[in-house]
């Protein structure tokens, strides 16, 4: 079954057989206050805002039975995996290993590295832990979706122009075609936002594809959800 969705700069089509949906860092640590982003000074809102969009878009993918991913940020609890210069980086009020309201900033399973429970994984679903930014940089992703037949990649999650560009281009640059759902994701900052969705679908698709979530809903079910 070929899907089309109404996208920018011209219609994304897709094989939701050979197609997953990956959403990014949608994790505590990033979205709820006393997290680490909330550390870096910024105000959380705007990304708990999009979580009733990125359940919707997702209730619907689990509908249709196709292959969900989710990522989360962190690093070991020795943080051998982190780099210093990643650790020291600007002047957040906690870094990442030390103790914060809900556990060590960044850290794997702690309170914090937990996705938050609206879009929490379930059975059959992957959840790819990653050092960096991007989701395939030190994570097994593309053997992974080498041997499933994935061809597309559909994003949401945060923050757009941080860990959602980087896999973005991470993805383009082994071949998968990509769509972002731009009510899905968003950043701290909305300039960051508007700039990057600019970036990835400039000069004909040249990161990827943007659209809103009723456009694929409709794609997917012939109406809006």
């Amino acid at each position: 079954m070929i899907c089309r969705v109404d996208a920018q700069p011209f219609a994304y089509a897709f094989d939701p057989a050979h197609t997953a949906l990956v959403i990014i860092d949608m994790q505590r640590d990033f979205v709820e206050p006393g997290g680490f982003g909330a550390s870096l000074g910024n105000d959380v809102t705007p990304l708990q805002a999009i979580i009733p969009t990125v359940r919707r878009v997702l209730d619907t993918w689990r509908q249709i039975g196709a292959l969900v991913i989710h990522t989360r940020e962190a690093h070991l609890p020795d943080l051998s995996d982190c780099p210093p210069a990643k650790r020291q980086r600007g002047n957040p009020s906690l870094r990442i290993g030390d103790a914060g309201p809900m556990g060590r900033i960044l850290i794997r399973g702690e309170p914090g590295h937990a996705i938050v429970p609206e879009l929490a994984p379930i059975e059959g679903e992957w959840v790819i832990d990653k050092p960096g930014k991007g989701a395939f940089y030190a994570t097994g992703l593309q053997e992974r979706l080498e041997g499933a037949g994935i061809t597309h990649l559909i994003f949401m999650g945060v923050t757009t122009e941080v860990c959602v560009q980087t896999s973005m281009r991470e993805a383009n640059d082994r071949g998968y075609e990509c769509l972002l759902i731009e009510d899905g994701t968003d950043s701290y900052f909305p300039a960051f936002k508007a700039a990057a969705i600019e970036m990835i679908r400039a000069q004909g698709a040249i990161v990827g594809w943007t659209a809103m979530s009723e456009a694929l809903l409709v794609a997917l079910l012939g109406e809006a959800v």
